[in-house]
């Protein structure tokens, strides 16, 4: 899916989701591509708070995202 299909999409998945999946879980805008997708979690995972959803455009190359939910790593 593009960029806005994809945000449209978290956007529902972030109505539908119960607070405590939110609190355990990230769900995030990545890259389709699964070697970009991977750089771009890694990165995400070092400091969450530096990402917003645009923020995966950089990783990106041919405008196809999808939405993936991973579990917060424990502080």
């Amino acid at each position: 899916m593009n960029y806005k299909e994809a945000l449209k999409h978290k956007k529902e998945a972030l109505e539908a989701a119960d607070e405590s999946l939110l609190k355990l879980y990230h769900i995030v805008i990545t890259p389709a591509n699964t070697d970009e997708s991977y750089k771009h979690i890694e990165d995400f995972s070092k400091d969450p708070e530096k990402f917003d959803d645009e923020s995966c455009k950089k990783y990106c190359t041919d405008d196809e995202y999808e939405v993936v939910s991973f579990k917060k790593k424990a502080d």
